[in-house]
């Protein structure tokens, strides 16, 4: 368990949305609250439109307040919001409300988790310019938005790299062992989006020099026509079909490849988290996630996936040493959480003081 954090509890924080299990920004959503929370910063959470019943207790259980309302024409009433700070994770429904909240005169705090803009964000900009504060959560997400970001009034000042809060207790270490002349399991997990995956996924299987057994998740038809049929010795999973810790959790190894490039990957931060070391692509978020060679594998292509998987497959001590240094990573560096809680008291701070100051003139 993480030390308490320093608490700051003179912040509070409107959140426009609400977390889930499934999804990159929800589930960021949930680390954040907690984080949050255990920086003693007030968060009310304010779902578009509904949230779940569980979710709702069990934001309450630490110690988030819920505003449930109908829909965008309610903004108004919800009590507090008008002037406060607004913070939303990826989401559509605050997309398509935002002129609304701004006219209530919040501040207003965006945290995409893509790298291109929505439809939806290129509008509101057209007609009332960029949000007040940018969270990036790499600095390849950063150095791709920017550029565009300019075009409707964005200065660099408005921006900050803070990684996606990430609660280690919630993926408790336990590398599943592998003995020799078992099977090796290989695998990968993402969205169900056919960019995500590489057309050669079974032929890099295939290529490791080991007894293999596969697992995939995110299955639908739209991969089989892109992959080809499910192999008999890979299971095949629809989305959602196991909690993803349940999943990584009976993984030797996780091979991530697609056609799309990575902000900032949450099954990157699982994997580690259990023990699960990853052989990534070399470019974009990843590069600044893994440490090639030590805390995981960063290859340029299919025979570089398929042999890096071999030596993993071949060496238990090298692919432990690994999951070991990974996790070590994970918990000081990269999702350390005073690290990660001072860039977001700081942020929240900020907007705070420009929000007195305006009221003030």
């Amino acid at each position: 368990m993480y030390p308490l954090l320093e608490p700051q509890t003179d912040l509070s924080v409107f959140v426009l949305g609400a977390p889930s299990f499934y999804g990159g920004a929800d589930t960021e959503l949930w680390h954040t609250l907690r984080l949050w929370r255990r920086g003693g910063a007030g968060v009310t959470i304010v779902p578009t439109w509904r949230i779940d019943a569980a979710w709702r207790r069990r934001c309450e259980g630490i110690g988030c307040r819920v505003e449930s309302i109908g829909g965008p024409e309610q903004l108004a009433q919800v009590p507090g919001l008008a002037g406060g700070t607004v913070v939303s994770f990826c989401n559509g429904n605050f997309l398509e409300a935002a002129g609304r909240i701004r006219r209530l005169g919040c501040r207003v705090v965006w945290a995409g988790c893509m790298l291109w803009m929505f439809d939806a964000e290129r509008r509101h900009y057209d007609r009332c310019g960029t949000f007040d504060r940018y969270v990036f959560q790499s600095r390849y997400q950063r150095t791709t938005l920017e550029p565009e970001l300019r075009r409707y009034g964005y200065s660099p000042g408005q921006g900050a790299v803070i990684r996606g809060a990430f609660e280690v207790d919630e993926f408790p270490f336990h590398p599943l062992a592998h003995a020799a002349g078992e099977p090796f399991v290989v695998g990968r997990i993402s969205r169900a989006d056919p960019a995500k995956y590489a057309a050669d996924t079974w032929s890099v299987y295939r290529g490791i020099d080991h007894p293999i057994r596969a697992r995939v998740m995110a299955w639908d038809r739209r991969i089989a026509r892109k992959l080809g049929r499910c192999p008999e010795w890979a299971e095949c999973l629809a989305a959602g079909a196991e909690p993803s810790a349940e999943f990584l959790g009976r993984l030797h190894c996780m091979i991530q490849r697609g056609d799309c490039r990575e902000n900032w990957p949450r099954s990157g931060l699982e994997a580690m988290a259990l023990g699960v070391p990853i052989v990534a692509q070399n470019h974009s978020g990843w590069r600044e996630m893994i440490r090639d060679g030590e805390t995981g594998f960063l290859v340029d292509g299919p025979e570089g996936a398929a042999e890096r998987a071999t030596r993993l497959a071949r060496d238990e001590t090298l692919r432990v040493q690994i999951a070991r240094n990974a996790r070590d990573a994970l918990e000081n560096e990269l999702a350390c959480p005073d690290r990660i809680w001072e860039a977001w008291r700081k942020l929240l701070a900020g907007v705070r003081s420009e929000t007195e100051a305006t009221i003030a003139t």
